[in-house]
């Protein structure tokens, strides 16, 4: 990418090309979003028995709702209750008008799932668009979507949301990373969306081939669905000579769309807030935190038609912060960590990213890694698998391992055991990633 195309990509676009809600002040916005908050909880309350009964046992009722911070006086949904009320029980139109329907892999358990009408769809396809082209996407480019396709949302919430700006969608999907750099090579297209674990995964096989990354026609990553740190987006900038772009979204609320970092800051994510209202909250009192202060993530639907969510507790880390490309809509922190893949190790609280860090700045190091917790005595222990980089030499991986080792002790106070493997021995992820294995010894 020449230093004229980052100039172009780093430029604030011109407002007339924004949807409407974009160029709201924070007054029409909120009187906006009170305005749907309203509609949204009757539409809950009247055709979802759980929200029905939960908001009863709550002590509250829709018309208890008179300003936004009356909010915090309704009860939280959570994944568990989705799962309750398993597949279509909290779906709040009748059957006939659901058109499409997604779901979690239910790895652990029943999976979640969720409904779209024509208009969710409709809706979903209006903030990907925002999105995509947030991140700097135009009408007339190619986009290689990498994202899974079928239940998972993130490959369908893409694709529709390409097509509405006006992209030309190359529909891959994820796996057969040696025909993704084949295509990306063939089809030249300027936009990929996918996950930033796999594109480091499609970057090794550019040098695999013996190709050069930086010369692809890519000038655009839009990276979601899993946690990424600053320490991969210069990773993946230096490697593809990219702009990296973080999305967000999950597939209880909408899917990916919900908000989006843009191109010219990328100083945190801009929130759809004309669709969905954001709360952070304390995550063991439940109590609403100010904005600015690090807390669990909430999402209240403003528009959904088949599934309206109330107060869905996502379980990602961030905190909310002023507007700043998009002055109107808040933003939220890069999320780094999630309630529920923090690593408590000997009373230390750890999250995979923290070391995901300290390996990305260690020389001769790849940004491939794999954790392992069991059990060794009465003491929690944890290993963590690292891969080397093709071009580091045998005796550079031992003190790699103790520079990681050391550098995960000074930052986050737990002693932890480093291996440093062969390059290309780790699985790879063609999704959302799975970087741990918990293999402790239960009571």
């Amino acid at each position: 990418m020449t230093t004229t195309d980052q100039r172009r990509l780093g430029e604030a676009p011109d407002p007339a090309t924004l949807d409407p809600a974009e160029r709201l002040s924070v007054d029409e916005l909120r009187a906006l979003q009170l305005e749907r908050l309203q509609e949204s909880l009757r539409h809950a309350y009247e055709n979802v028995p759980h929200y029905r009964q939960a908001f009863d046992t709550a002590g509250v009722h829709p018309d208890d709702c008179r300003d936004l911070a009356d909010l915090a006086r309704f009860p939280t949904t959570s994944k568990a209750d989705l799962r309750d009320n398993y597949p279509f029980g909290m779906f709040a139109v009748p059957q006939d008008r659901v058109r499409r329907v997604h779901a979690s892999s239910g790895t652990t358990g029943r999976p979640t799932v969720v409904g779209y009408t024509e208009r969710d769809i409709d809706t979903w396809a209006t903030v990907m668009a925002r999105s995509i082209r947030a991140a700097g996407g135009r009408p007339g480019d190619r986009l290689h979507n990498a994202y899974g396709y079928g239940l998972f949302t993130g490959g369908l919430g893409a694709h529709y949301g390409a097509e509405k700006l006006g992209c030309t969608v190359i529909p891959v999907s994820g796996g057969m990373t040696p025909r993704q750099v084949q295509l990306i090579t063939d089809f030249e297209p300027r936009v990929i969306m996918v996950t930033p674990s796999y594109m480091l995964t499609v970057i090794d096989e550019f040098e695999k081939q013996g190709l050069d990354p930086r010369a692809s026609s890519l000038e655009i990553g839009v990276f979601g669905a899993e946690p990424w740190t600053e320490q991969m987006r210069r990773e993946m900038e230096e490697r593809l000579d990219i702009q990296a772009v973080d999305i967000y979204g999950l597939s209880e609320v909408m899917g990916p769309g919900v908000a989006q970092e843009c191109v010219e800051t990328k100083d945190g994510l801009h929130v759809w807030e004309d669709h969905f209202y954001p709360e952070v909250i304390d995550p063991v009192t439940g109590e609403v935190l100010p904005e600015g202060e690090v807390g669990e993530l909430v999402f209240t639907s403003l528009t959904k038609e088949a599934m309206p969510v109330v107060r869905y507790r996502t379980r990602d880390l961030t905190r909310l912060l002023p507007g700043t490309a998009r002055p109107g809509m808040r933003r939220m922190e890069k999320v780094t960590g999630r309630t529920d893949d923090m690593i408590i190790l000997r009373g230390v609280n750890l999250f995979p990213t923290q070391i995901e860090e300290v390996v990305l700045r260690t020389p001769g190091l790849a940004p491939h890694f794999a954790l392992e917790l069991s059990t060794r005595g009465r003491l929690d222990h944890l290993v963590v698998r690292v891969e080397a980089r093709p071009d580091c030499p045998p005796e550079r991986r031992e003190q790699a391992a103790r520079e990681v080792a050391r550098g995960v002790k000074d930052t986050v106070g737990s002693s932890i055991e480093v291996l440093v493997v062969d390059p290309e021995t780790l699985p790879r992820s063609m999704g959302k990633l799975q970087r741990m294995v918990d293999k402790r010894e239960r009571a």
